[in-house]
């Protein structure tokens, strides 16, 4: 079995963590939705439309999947850094954040690249459609990401209050969604 956490690795080559392996699934959480090499020209491309930070990238690619899919940090800034190291962009701190913006030889790639870059944004719109299904409201999809959103913004940092408090939020929530239909059609019944 291969590191795939090695700071050597090649991305791109089906070590990087992206390939696409039928019937498999990384630790429960679902499918992999990207293909060897298709997240290092997306956030090339995406940076090459505007510099931004990691985290701004983690939007973007939510975005373009409508909010089915969030990489996490732990997929995004390891390309990153690759993408530093091999000099396609470049870092520049910026209060404690890095801002990535592309670079001559990262154009250069990407340009090169293009029909690939095309095949990753269809693969994206199919990936979006499956992941996302066709049951789900885009209204409900925004009220799922901006739940994410909030528990992330603890960074780890709960107290024992914050821990119950929050949990009983959810937990009162997931009830109130899997009872509504219930409750309604009873008290519909009732009338």
């Amino acid at each position: 079995m291969r590191d795939h956490h090695s700071p050597h690795r090649e991305h791109g080559d089906g070590r990087d963590g992206f390939e696409k392996r039928p019937g498999r699934e990384r630790g429960g959480r679902g499918p992999r939705v990207f293909a060897p090499g298709d997240l290092k020209l997306l956030l090339l491309a995406l940076i090459a439309e505007q510099p931004c930070h990691g985290y701004d990238l983690i939007r973007q690619i939510e975005g373009l999947f409508d909010g089915a899919y969030s990489p996490s940090p732990g997929v995004i800034y390891p390309t990153l850094t690759f993408l530093e190291e091999s000099e396609m962009i470049q870092g520049d701190a910026d209060g404690g954040k890095k801002s990535y913006r592309i670079t001559d030889a990262g154009r250069l790639y990407l340009s090169e690249q293009a029909v690939a870059l095309d095949g990753v944004r269809m693969r994206i719109d199919v990936s979006k459609r499956s992941l996302r299904g066709h049951d789900r409201p885009a209204e409900i999809h925004e009220a799922v990401h901006n739940l994410r959103h909030a528990l992330q913004l603890h960074h780890g940092r709960w107290s024992a209050a914050e821990i119950v408090r929050v949990a009983s939020l959810l937990n009162n929530t997931a009830k109130a969604i899997v009872d509504g239909p219930a409750v309604q059609a009873a008290q519909e019944k009732a009338e």
